[in-house]
């Protein structure tokens, strides 16, 4: 193997190119000891630079499975198959019970060759664990509001169907009504997952358009009057030379229907739906992203409001804040979306002191568009 100065396998260079490397890497020789780590194995490993250097990697460096068999004696790299290469990723736990994640890499001098070297990466299991603990959370909450509209609709569908003779058409109307608003929920729930989804994996698409404000909001205190809300819940201010904000149709109703329906969960009195021209922080924020004018849309409440300590966390996956009538998702929904757009949603103290969420949106086309 090429190791002069200068080469791309120099020890030197390659030890000053491993400290870069988010994972700790360990490098064990053809005697299985220890030559090599870089700084971030130390920190996930916990364990001195002394202590491993030189040293059998099979016994400085305790690896065991969930059943407790030992990793070493199970891989066996020095002394396995021939044509191997290495080892997939995997839980293990160090002496102790801590877990990490390991990815192993056999080097051979040439096909079929023993090998000569083992690379093992290391890293802190604690972020997948907390990401594998949000996606249990996650699926159980799911099943939970699943369950109760699921059970609805099957009830009330079997019964009209065994008994339809014995209802009168205001009780079948009442019950079907009752079927809609919980195959609506069940919809609702599936749109909520299926936007986390792509909002996680940075797949979320928006088809944006010039959107009349004034219009939108009245679209919305139409909607909830029709469900049966007083029209005297609501306060619409929209100033008469505010500029078209550009959005996707669909997405900013899906936001402004989960902040209406927040409103009314958690406060109280009148709903205030206000909108102006975006100016300071908002605006920076917004030309930061190559936006030169924008809008804030405001939806504000009567009620308690939220505590300043748990403004940072209102948008966090299973927020419930007092009540616990909802997910949890859908203000985590709302950000990802608004973020989409390029803008920003912040919670905030309303003039009657409860909550205000502000929409900062562009009011000009994107790039792409121009």
């Amino acid at each position: 193997m090429d190791y002069r100065p200068g080469s791309i396998l120099d020890p030197e260079r390659a030890a000053m190119a491993s400290e870069v490397l988010p994972d700790g890497l360990i490098a064990a020789e053809a005697d299985a000891r220890i030559s090599f780590l870089n700084r971030r194995a130390v920190q996930v490993l916990g364990m001195r630079p002394r202590q491993l250097v030189g040293r059998d990697i099979r016994e400085a460096l305790t690896l065991r499975d969930s059943d407790g068999t030992d990793w070493w004696e199970v891989t066996d790299p020095w002394r396995g198959l021939n044509i191997r290469t290495g080892h997939r990723e995997k839980f293990l736990m160090l002496e102790g019970g801590r877990e990490i994640l390991v990815t192993a890499k056999y080097l051979r001098p040439a096909r079929n060759q023993p090998v000569n070297r083992v690379i093992v990466m290391v890293r802190d299991a604690e972020a997948r664990r907390r990401l594998e603990a949000d996606h249990a959370a996650l699926i159980s909450t799911v099943a939970h509001e699943l369950r109760s509209p699921l059970t609805s609709v099957k009830g009330f569908s079997s019964t009209l169907l065994r008994r339809w003779d014995r209802f009168t058409d205001d009780q079948k109307r009442l019950m079907i009504e009752t079927i809609e608003a919980d195959a609506d929920r069940v919809t609702r729930l599936i749109t909520e997952l299926l936007d986390i989804s792509r909002i996680d994996a940075g797949r979320l698409q928006i088809r944006p358009q010039p959107i009349d404000v004034a219009a939108v909001y009245g679209r919305h205190v139409e909607r909830a009057v029709a469900s049966g809300l007083e029209r005297g819940r609501f306060a619409v201010d929209v100033p008469a030379d505010l500029p078209e904000v550009w959005a996707d149709p669909d997405r900013l109703d899906q936001i402004l229907s989960n902040l209406i329906e927040n409103a009314f969960r958690h406060g109280e009195g009148v709903i205030t739906l206000s909108a102006s021209k975006a100016c300071g922080d908002a605006q920076d924020l917004l030309a930061s992203k190559g936006h030169h004018q924008g809008v804030d849309l405001v939806v504000s409440d009567e009620g308690k409001g939220i505590a300043p300590d748990h403004r940072d966390i209102v948008f966090s996956r299973f927020w419930h804040g007092a009540s616990r009538g909802s997910t949890g998702l859908g203000l985590y929904v709302v950000k990802g979306l608004v973020e989409a757009h390029g803008g920003r949603v912040q919670v905030e103290s309303a003039p009657s002191g409860g909550a205000q969420f502000r929409l900062s949106l562009p009011s000009e086309p994107p790039d792409y568009l121009t």
